[in-house]
């Protein structure tokens, strides 16, 4: 599947290292395999697979199907940062490429990612354009988390009026995605890293053990100088949430894909560690949006406005819950999560 090209008896250097991180979704694994296989036709690769102890032979079939792939197989869960970070010390290549396991390469992205990359130095990190198989638009290019960012994403305004400038503020769904732009951060379904960059900043933070770990790596790579790039025409299908939906006995967030819990966590840890006493406040701004939403919702009597009450209840139990765990966003429990 592709090492080192050999030329007159040398090996030319690697150009990109694709790092997949697998959790129980040995069919879209084998689907992104291979739409990697045929994207990195032509480019100097080396492919790592890094497996979170699967139930469903997914690193059985990569060692079976792809045996040129790297396949690191973890005896725990790791979690996204961790499980990445495996893989780094032995990637080669100019440029880390990280590729969830339920996305898919479009004709030709690999190679325009490396181009623009090649192209400006100053790039530390680009992103995508993620859509869905039906090419429905998903969040690609966001602003960093704020209490304001976080209260308009909560309160429902962001999605009540998305061509504000104001209220689409964090996932920007007020621009135009068809220009390229420099951004805050980029969704870690797909991203493509300077590894020299890395080797600058440092690899993910293992203190998140999901969500959020992206978040601070653009963080760092922009406080180091570089910015953050997304391409609209690097296209990259994504499916979300799919290892997520293995996770049966974890509090669910509403849409059914993310872990609440780890969300949470994970947001507390971020706060804490980028803005300090701030996390607190956060803390008190969502718990204090959920009583509103219970109390305002218990007093109607239809069904689904009790649901929305129960909802809110949960959701306030399990702030409690995070922030008891993670000492006030100062501490990451023990992995797994």
């Amino acid at each position: 599947m592709g090492q080192n090209r050999t030329h007159g008896g040398q090996q030319s250097p690697v150009t990109i290292s694709i790092v997949i991180v697998s959790f129980n979704t040995k069919d879209l694994l084998r689907e992104c395999l291979e739409s990697v296989r045929n994207e990195c036709a032509g480019i100097a690769h080396e492919i790592f697979v890094v497996d979170n102890i699967s139930r469903d032979g997914s690193a059985d079939m990569v060692e079976r199907e792809f045996p040129d792939v790297h396949l690191i197989r973890s005896a725990t869960n790791l979690g996204f940062a961790a499980a990445n970070n495996r893989a780094f010390p032995r990637a080669t290549g100019r440029y880390l490429v990280l590729l969830n396991s339920d996305a898919f390469l479009h004709a030709g992205a690999l190679q325009k990612a490396i181009s623009y990359m090649d192209a400006e130095e100053q790039i530390g990190l680009g992103g995508a354009r993620l859509v869905g198989r039906d090419g429905s638009w998903q969040p690609s290019a966001r602003l960093f988390p704020s209490v304001l960012n976080d209260l308009l994403t909560l309160s429902g305004l962001a999605a009540k009026f998305p061509a504000s400038r104001f209220f689409g503020r964090f996932d920007r769904t007020w621009a135009d995605d068809n220009v390229p732009e420099d951004v805050d951060w980029v969704p870690g379904a797909f991203s493509i890293i300077r590894k020299s960059v890395l080797d600058h900043v440092g690899n993910f933070d293992q203190n998140f053990f999901l969500y959020y770990e992206e978040v601070d790596l653009c963080r760092r790579i922009k406080r180091a100088g570089y910015t953050i790039r997304y391409w609209p025409d690097v296209r990259v299908i994504h499916l979300g949430g799919e290892s997520s939906k293995t996770m049966g006995t974890v509090q669910m967030s509403s849409s059914g894909s993310q872990l609440t819990l780890w969300r949470v966590r994970s947001g507390f840890l971020y706060y804490r560690k980028h803005h300090g006493n701030l996390a607190w406040w956060v803390k008190q701004m969502e718990a204090s949006w959920h009583r509103i939403r219970a109390r305002k919702n218990a007093s109607v009597s239809d069904s689904s406005h009790s649901g929305k009450a129960v909802e809110s209840r949960t959701m306030i139990a399990l702030l409690d819950k995070a922030w008891r765990e993670t000492s006030g966003g100062r501490v990451s429990p023990p992995r797994p999560w």
